[in-house]
């Protein structure tokens, strides 16, 4: 199956999205399963994975009703309170949903320290008991901290969305290879291929500037740990779903076909264990 692995679902609202500011008003409207399955087909990809973009529990529901739906999206990544005190009777009764695969908290948000709180560490352990996955949202900046998260739970897949968004547009990146190096050195970390364009600048950015972060991880993460996300409708901040396609494909073009293959779904297919 060629999947994209990353991309999100909303009905807006101005206070739940108080998020998206005025330079990214292109964001304020609905998306939903009918406006980008056309642009899936076109671009020859089976299905997708849908994950969270509102910190509630309502999130998870709104999701798996749109993936009971429309069969093509494959799995759902969602939103549970990991402190809390009532986790494990959430996880119980998200797990008997067979497309709910995983769960993400926008730790980019969050101060120094929250993710290696052994209190959240407890809780997202708790997920991979379960059988499922957790989707690590950082910045580059919070990178060193997310080592030292990867080290506490090696017995779950885990996997960094939007190569943990590097200053792309900075062209930023001593900081961010040194601590994506140690990332690779942990076989149960996986890297996605997404969000790369709305860290890059907006209106000029080019595959070329996305290249030296694509080929470092490749070298060090290999085809088998990286999957390609487009981050719809995020990406539209900085360009169509076709822009974002045609520029991993270019930067990819040297791969063989096996190689791309994982990038382009065997990877996020065994990682989330989707079904066709």
């Amino acid at each position: 199956m060629r999947i994209d692995s990353h991309q999100h679902f909303w009905h807006y609202h101005p206070v739940k999205g108080s998020w998206i500011t005025d330079d990214m008003r292109v964001l304020r409207r609905d998306f939903m399963p009918a406006d980008l399955e056309p642009v899936l087909q076109a671009h020859g990809m089976d299905g997708c994975v849908a994950v969270q973009a509102d910190q509630s529990e309502h999130e998870n529901w709104f999701l798996l009703h749109l993936a009971k739906t429309n069969p093509w999206i494959k799995g759902v990544v969602g939103w549970l309170d990991l402190k809390a005190d009532h986790l494990e009777d959430r996880l119980a009764e998200c797990s008997e949903h067979e497309r709910f695969k995983g769960v993400r908290h926008v730790l980019q948000a969050e101060p120094d320290g929250f993710m290696t709180d052994p209190q959240f560490i407890k809780g997202v352990a708790l997920v991979g008991a379960k059988g499922l996955t957790y989707d690590i949202l950082t910045t580059e900046s919070q990178l060193e901290e997310a080592v030292g998260f990867v080290k506490a739970l090696p017995d779950m897949p885990l996997v960094i969305d939007h190569i943990s968004k590097p200053n792309i547009a900075a062209s930023s990146f001593e900081h961010w290879a040194k601590y994506m190096k140690q990332m690779s050195t942990f076989d149960h970390v996986y890297v996605k291929l997404s969000g790369m364009i709305t860290e890059a600048n907006w209106e000029t950015w080019k595959p070329a500037d996305l290249k030296p972060y694509v080929d470092f991880c490749l070298e060090h993460f290999g085809p088998d740990r990286l999957m390609y996300g487009s981050d719809w409708p995020v990406c539209l901040l900085a360009g169509t779903y076709a822009q974002v396609a045609s520029a991993l494909k270019e930067i990819l073009s040297h791969l063989s076909a096996e190689e791309q293959a994982a990038i382009y779904g065997h990877t996020a297919s065994q990682f989330y264990k989707l079904k066709e």
